[in-house]
């Protein structure tokens, strides 16, 4: 459930926090009060689109914050442990923030994240039912995911065993399709990888050979350089007149004369014979340089036609030697696929059939246990609807699938073999037809009341928002709206906007949102409304800005009502 709401410079609330109860709380006010600003700013922290628009003028971000507590299921902890999301118990702290420049900042339990990884949390954590919601049952397609929500988990995971089957079968199916080239293309691209193939094989490049050839180019190309440095060298260290080695040598056998008389000439004494033994290997290895140098002009010829070959490939190829091996690599792989073709797109065709076979059975499976559940959706619903003044409407899930029993993989889809499709006969005597044909908007929102108050129950989600989805009825079917909504709340907490005093006096907390000016600017506060203050609010409701002592009386009768109706359930 929502614990609490902290919002700062968003649209017109400057600042506010708010503490929400379990059960089902009311949002009521005059219009432009700034209720549907509150759950537009719980929308946010459940993901949804932010823009500056949202950022109250004069300021230079908004910043939203909202603390949940919630069940742990399996699928979150996966979620969050997936986008390393600290787990703090059951509570995530949801922070969002805003900019004028319309930059978002969104962070889950102090991790920041996308907004797109909020919106996964937020689905787990909040379900916002707005006044046009409804429209979802107008779209034919949303009906099989409908169906689906009321499921078992049988049901879900046979789903999800047919899904990865059928991710499958598409993606085999996809491979095969591309080898299905003309014959045109087919020669054109064997002709490309035969010369691609040839040419880097008739290289015979070897790994890391460039930097190779690129140190001996060095030093052939720097030959005169190189011996007159190794020459002067030598020379300097052991030449034929008076050498630096002769030199270290006779302080050495000074310093050895004398190293007897004191530890610290002994000391210099050892340090001066390593030194002698040291120059004298260097001068070796200097001589054994010169001895093997030999300038061969035909081989640097050969070391620049080489390393000319390598940059001409490493501009098709690749930036580098093992650039283009591996790309020799995986022409010959294609090369050899394209020349067995046909044994290719044979074994394609096998492990097709094969997995078509089984999303096919998968999927009579999946459509037997929707066809069970169907059955029960429409007791369910029916159930629901007679409570919501609704009892004559006829109800039915019907099935259609492909029945061309020469394609029977036509009938395969992301969702299964079944195309479901939601109808009903809102008057005595008429025929069940299409649900989005038929049913008036006020029928369309009580239907998906009535949906929501069986998906409550199962779902798991914590927090549903109702905003103002009771607009355009009265006298009973707001009753009745009223008591439905308060059942939602027995299994979520629901935040409800309403303008119906019917649901306001169901509600177990009534929060009033007003608006006033200071210093020529608009804010939004919010009052939790107690006892005489809710009665009040309620006799408002009834009546408008004039309360008489009727309309006061008839808010209490109203209001002793509704608790009779809650401590009953």
């Amino acid at each position: 459930m929502l614990e609490s709401l902290t919002i700062k410079n968003f649209a017109i609330i400057k600042e506010l926090s708010l503490e929400f109860n379990e059960g089902m709380t009311v949002l009521t006010g005059e219009t432009g009060a700034g209720k549907s600003i509150i759950i537009d700013a719980v929308g946010l922290l459940a993901g949804g689109r932010g823009s500056a628009e949202f950022v109250r003028y004069g300021t230079k971000k908004c910043i939203l914050e909202g603390q949940f507590t919630y069940n742990r299921t399996k699928a979150l902890d996966q979620l969050l442990e997936t986008h390393e999301i600290e787990q703090e118990g059951q509570t995530l702290l949801i922070q969002r923030e805003i900019f004028s420049n319309g930059r978002n900042v969104c962070r889950v339990n102090g991790s920041i994240i996308t907004i797109a990884i909020l919106k996964e949390v937020g689905s787990h954590l909040i379900d916002i039912h707005g006044q046009n919601e409804h429209q979802e049952l107008m779209v034919t397609e949303n009906h099989i995911h409908l169906l689906d929500q009321f499921g078992s988990t049988a049901l879900a995971e046979k789903k999800a065993a047919y899904q990865e089957v059928y991710a499958n079968y598409r993606q085999l199916l996809k491979q095969r399709r591309e080898w299905h080239f003309n014959e045109q293309e087919l020669a054109q691209r064997l002709d490309i990888l035969k010369y691609q193939v040839e040419e880097i094989r008739n290289a015979q490049l070897q790994p890391n050979e460039e930097e190779t050839l690129l140190e001996e180019e060095k030093k052939l190309t720097n030959y005169q350089t190189i011996v007159e440095s190794l020459s002067t060298s030598y020379n300097a260290l052991q030449g034929d007149d008076v050498s630096g080695l002769d030199l270290v040598g006779l302080a050495m056998d000074k310093m050895d004369a004398i190293s007897d008389m004191d530890e610290r000439f002994k000391h210099i004494s050892e340090h001066l014979s390593s030194a002698f033994f040291q120059i004298q290997e260097v001068a070796s290895d200097i001589y054994s340089e010169i001895d093997r140098l030999e300038y061969d002009e035909e081989r640097l010829n050969e070391i620049e036609e080489r390393l000319n070959l390598i940059q001409q490939l490493k501009r098709k190829y690749g930036n580098s030697v093992e650039a283009i091996l591996t790309h020799f690599d995986q022409a010959q792989s294609e090369l050899e696929k394209l020349e067995n073709r046909e044994e290719q797109v044979d074994h394609l065709s096998r492990k097709l059939a094969e997995l078509e076979k089984e999303a096919l059975d998968l999927g009579r499976d999946l459509s037997d246990l929707r066809q069970e559940t169907a059955k029960e959706l429409e007791v369910a619903i029916l159930e629901q609807l007679k409570e919501l003044y609704m009892e004559k409407v006829k109800y039915s899930v019907v099935f259609k699938e492909q029945t061309d029993e020469g394609n029977q993989a036509a009938r395969l889809t992301e969702q299964g073999i079944d195309r479901v499709e939601f109808f009903v006969a809102t008057n005595p005597g008429e025929p069940l037809k299409p649900l989005s044909r038929v049913a008036s908007g006020g029928e369309l929102s009580r239907m998906m009341l009535a949906l929501k108050t069986i998906f409550s129950r199962s779902q798991g989600i914590t927090s549903i928002i109702f905003d103002e989805v009771d607009t355009g009825v009265s006298g009973r079917v707001a009753q009745a709206i009223a008591d439905k909504i308060h059942s939602v709340a027995v299994h979520s907490q629901v935040l409800c906007i309403t303008h119906l005093p019917q649901v306001a006096a169901m509600a177990d907390q009534h929060l009033y949102i007003k608006k006033h000016v200071s210093d020529d600017r608009t804010s939004t506060s919010v009052d939790v409304l107690k006892n005489k203050e809710r009665t009040e609010e309620v006799a408002r409701m009834l009546s408008g800005e004039e309360l008489t002592q009727l309309t006061i009386e008839t808010a209490q009768e109203l209001l002793k009502l509704a608790d009779r109706k809650k401590k009953s359930r």
